[in-house]
């Protein structure tokens, strides 16, 4: 499906939904610039547009086409025999986080970015381009008066989308360490490593996109226009602190993790510490069992006719006395 938008330089739109014959005129009206989208294009869409109207360079089409998990950004420049534009072609992904996986996924999006046209391309339906599309249709005229406006505006709203995502997070942490202090179990300790992963793999994601969106706030790029440099910049910005906040969750779940080890620790302390008080207890039982333990019709060794229950009662005795000790000694 390709969705397609002509602008006037006021930010006015134009027409929707052209003819494909129609857009080679449109891209050539000075006073116009143009918005392609497509959501899971076929073959033959990718042919007649990006490359027939658009004449984009082939290594990057491909790399459009193509799934790619690195974003990027490249600038192509036509040379001799060339006949595209400059343009910038870029990368980038949105991220989604479902609570009930516990995974993160991405969703990606390609740019083509010229001075009077931008192209966006995408597999599945992303809710920053839709919120966008929008906004230009029903007269957003500070976004839509130019192609960088609707980049920025972009990439700004995939940045917001990330927000959710770490706020589901942060209550994800919340809720493992409050099981860790109260149910320090095997599933618990499962959860952690989980979203531990989680987090790792969510700042794979965001280092790489902080490294291409630096490159726009530098100024790197003639199609980016100057003034629009500090809004680029507050984009970078605010996925730089997302960064951060991803690297403190890490380091909570490092010391969540950590707490949970000296809880099972203590636990383990405890069930040995049982352990050695019974053994200590029956210790004189046992010793008196051992020692008097053959059935004898009577106890030579003691001289006397009654010694049985003698034992009997010098092996309670000894255990009570060794109890009350460990009692006294507040051991349990």
């Amino acid at each position: 499906m390709i969705r397609s938008f002509a602008f006037t330089t006021q930010g006015k739109l134009h027409s929707e939904n052209m003819d494909l014959f129609l857009m080679p005129t449109l891209l050539a009206d000075t006073n116009l610039f143009l918005w392609l989208d497509f959501e899971n294009a076929t073959d033959e869409e990718v042919e007649t547009i990006l490359k027939n109207v658009f004449h984009f360079h082939p290594l990057s089409i491909e790399d459009c086409v193509a799934v790619s998990s690195s974003p990027k950004v490249e600038e192509y420049t036509p040379k001799e025999g060339d006949l595209f534009a400059p343009y910038l072609f870029m990368v980038i992904h949105a991220v989604n986080y479902d609570r009930e996986t516990k995974n993160f996924s991405t969703s990606e999006l390609d740019f083509f970015l010229g001075k009077n046209f931008v192209v966006t391309y995408h597999q599945k339906p992303l809710r920053a381009v839709s919120f966008i599309e929008e906004r230009c249709v029903k007269g957003a005229v500070q976004i839509a008066r130019a192609p960088d406006r609707v980049a920025h505006s972009l990439l700004d709203s995939l940045v917001d989308g990330y927000q959710p995502m770490l706020d589901d997070l942060a209550l994800e942490i919340a809720e493992v360490e409050e099981n860790v202090l109260q149910h320090p179990d095997r599933q618990t300790f499962n959860h952690i490593l989980q979203l531990k992963k989680q987090v790792l793999k969510l700042r794979q994601i965001i280092i790489p996109q902080s490294e291409v969106l630096a490159r726009f706030a530098s100024g790197e790029f003639k199609l980016i226009r100057p003034h629009l440099v500090p809004y680029f910049r507050d984009v970078s910005d605010s996925l730089r602190r997302i960064s951060e906040l991803a690297q403190s969750y890490t380091d909570s779940l490092t010391g969540i993790l950590q707490v949970y080890l000296n809880m099972s620790s203590n636990q383990t302390g405890e069930v040995v510490k049982l352990f050695t008080i019974i053994t200590v207890i029956t210790t004189p039982l046992m010793m008196s069992g051992t020692w008097y333990g053959m059935n004898f019709h009577d106890m030579p060794e003691l001289g006397a006719p009654h010694a049985y229950l003698i034992a009997t009662i010098a092996m309670v005795a000894s255990t009570l006395a060794t109890y009350l000790y460990f009692k006294i000694k507040k051991w349990f």
